[in-house]
């Protein structure tokens, strides 16, 4: 059974301190324009794939919403979330439209709550910052400086300061001094915009580092439109052995300031065995260290990308967050930012060593309850739907993202999403073959919104790159879908890197807005420390 609720009841249950998972079940581009400011993204072409990761426990009290324009999402969502077994879930009534008409605020953009928590980071601590015309000179002048790029590798791959260091931020403790072994030499911290590089620079001032340490204003984008070159295909980062524990008592000492407890495996096993809290088990190491063997149940949460996008990680606003790593640096700094960001979180005692590497004494996981069963979806060969499309006995319906289809498809495929495939296919007699990227994605979205069709739907097997392989010709189309059409994609985030200095002003005056868009309660939610200082 599912119900509705209206916005002043969801705006009580944001702050009764009790847990809630707030989904936003519109696609990415659609939540990108306007959106609560808790509201996790759960876009419903991918819903059964990633709600038993976001929401683990079936019995959060969840509410789902969608835009409020007629289109019945949200329903539809939270009947799948139903038939999943969840059990406590709501549906706002009139959705976002609802909000809006309510007097509350709706907010563009992604990672809301990290994003402004950034501005205020800055905005309590002082964070000292360098404009791109500063660091500029000295690069030229060939000062002794440091600039470290908070972001991950894959980011760091597409654009950086000539120079610059890839090291994210959850990994700034763990290896600043090996990396900058000097403790006069100057530290700048840049990102892609504001948020890590403000809170990459005030993670090793709150460490105490004796070394000056600057955050590059406006990041790579303020080098950009400061007419300064970016680098591209970088691939400078840090040794995967520079690790130390230099900072480790600085680290403690941090988490002590920020009330950060710390927790053994014991109360971990028994919070696993409470029905009435959700509990992520977070590892904060890198990937590397991650693919190499990790505690059971643990999901991969790098430390910075944790902070800056914890809403990809979890989904349930007051979830117990036991973090932990491999050297007692990582997991206390990364857990005194969450503290400060209002999360519960916790600190695992001896992290990898801590006692739950053999799995839990009550034999329950720390794995989300257990996963749906993916529905089974028939498949054709490449060639085999080759000569099908020669007989027009087929309707081929692409699946995959709306900017990977304009960049090459099949000529005759047509692009759809979950939301607006059955009525993309209303009154389609031919046999339906779907092409996607996720075959699970594909099985879910034809089992919801196909399961009427007659023959059963298949899936091309291996995807546009079995087609590809096959040696079968791919279509490009650059304006196809039209802009308007591609609800999976936010222009408003990725024009930014794309040569377009407006739309990188745009971004970056939307960042520096975002506080003063809070209302009291939700900026009240945050913990910064009333009077902080970087001394």
């Amino acid at each position: 059974m599912t119900t509705t609720i209206d916005p002043k009841t969801l705006k009580s249950w944001l702050h009764d301190g009790g847990e809630i998972a707030l989904l936003d079940v519109r696609e990415h581009g659609q939540y990108g324009e306007a959106h609560l400011f808790y509201g996790i993204p759960l876009p419903f072409s991918r819903l059964e794939i990633d709600a038993p990761r976001l929401v683990p426990r079936r019995g959060a009290r969840t509410v789902v919403y969608d835009g409020g324009d007629g289109g019945e999402v949200a329903e539809r969502a939270a009947a799948r979330l139903a038939a999943l077994g969840y059990t406590d879930v709501h549906v706002l009534r009139g959705g976002a439209r609802a909000w809006k008409a309510a007097g509350y605020v709706l907010f563009a953009g992604v990672n809301l709550p990290s994003k402004t928590f950034g501005e205020l980071v800055e905005e309590v601590y002082h964070t000292p910052r360098v404009s791109a015309d500063q660091l500029a000179d000295m690069l030229a002048r060939k000062d002794k400086v440091v600039v470290l790029d908070g972001r991950p590798t894959g980011e760091f791959r597409k654009m950086n300061i000539p120079g610059a260091t890839c090291c994210p931020n959850g990994e700034l403790a763990y290896r600043v001094r090996r990396l900058v072994p000097d403790t006069t030499t100057p530290i700048v911290i840049n990102c892609a915009g504001r948020t890590r590089s403000i809170i990459g620079a005030q993670t090793l001032i709150n460490l105490g580092l004796p070394n000056p340490v600057y955050a590059l204003e406006n990041g790579t984008q303020g080098w950009y439109l400061n007419d300064h070159t970016l680098e591209h295909g970088g691939t400078q980062r840090y040794a995967d052995d520079s690790g130390n524990t230099d900072l480790r008592p600085a680290a403690k000492a941090l988490a002590a300031r920020f009330d950060v407890p710390s927790v053994d495996a014991q109360t971990v096993r028994q919070w696993a065995d409470d029905a009435g809290r959700s509990l992520f088990l977070c590892d904060v190491r890198t990937p590397e260290e991650f693919a190499a063997g990790s505690l059971p149940g643990a999901q991969h949460t790098p430390g910075g990308q944790l902070m800056q996008a914890g809403d990809q990680y979890f989904g349930v606003r007051g979830a117990r967050l036991v973090l932990f790593d491999s050297d007692g640096v990582r997991a206390p700094t990364i857990g005194s930012w969450l503290r400060q960001m209002g999360h519960d979180a916790c600190v695992l005692e001896d992290g990898l060593e801590g006692g739950l590497a053999g799995g839990l004494a009550s034999g329950l996981s720390l794995a989300p309850e257990a996963a749906p069963v993916v529905p089974a979806l028939g498949t054709i060969e490449a060639q085999a739907l080759a000569a099908r499309i020669e007989r027009n006995d087929v309707a081929v319906i692409d699946l995959r993202g709306s900017m990977q289809f304009r960049a090459g498809h099949i000529a005759q495929a047509r692009w759809s999403i979950r939301p607006r495939l059955a009525a993309d296919l209303k009154g389609e007699t031919r046999q339906i073959v779907l092409v996607a990227d996720d075959a699970a994605l594909a099985a879910w979205n034809a089992a919801s919104e196909l399961a009427g069709a007659s023959p059963a739907a298949l899936l091309l097997s291996g995807g546009m790159a079995a087609w590809s392989a096959a040696g079968l010709p791919v279509e490009a189309t650059p304006a196809l879908p039209a802009d308007a059409d591609c609800i999976d994609y936010l222009f408003f985030v990725h024009d930014r890197h794309d040569g377009n200095k407006e739309a990188a002003r745009r971004y970056l005056a939307w960042e520096t807005g975002l506080v003063a868009q809070l209302d009291a309660q939700e900026r009240a939610a945050f913990r910064l420390p009333a009077a902080a200082s970087h001394a």
